[in-house]
């Protein structure tokens, strides 16, 4: 059997929390930033916890994040 691979593009986006969780980046934060407001910025800048039904595809790509849960 084939050892699993880590999906690279995966690793670079998600990271896993001390409580096991997987967080990612907010979108649309990157640029034409002048015509949002200072309070959605602020928020753009914050991480997100990822959702209960995205984890399981999340999982298959980053096998080696966690084994348990």
């Amino acid at each position: 059997m084939p050892k699993m691979k880590t999906n690279r593009a995966a690793a670079k986006r998600f990271r896993r929390t001390g409580r096991g969780k997987i967080v990612r980046y907010r979108s649309y934060g990157n640029h034409l930033m002048t015509s949002k407001s200072p309070r959605r910025r602020r928020r753009l800048r914050t991480s997100a916890i990822i959702t209960a039904p995205d984890r399981k595809e999340i999982r298959k790509l980053l096998p080696h994040i966690r084994k348990t849960d």
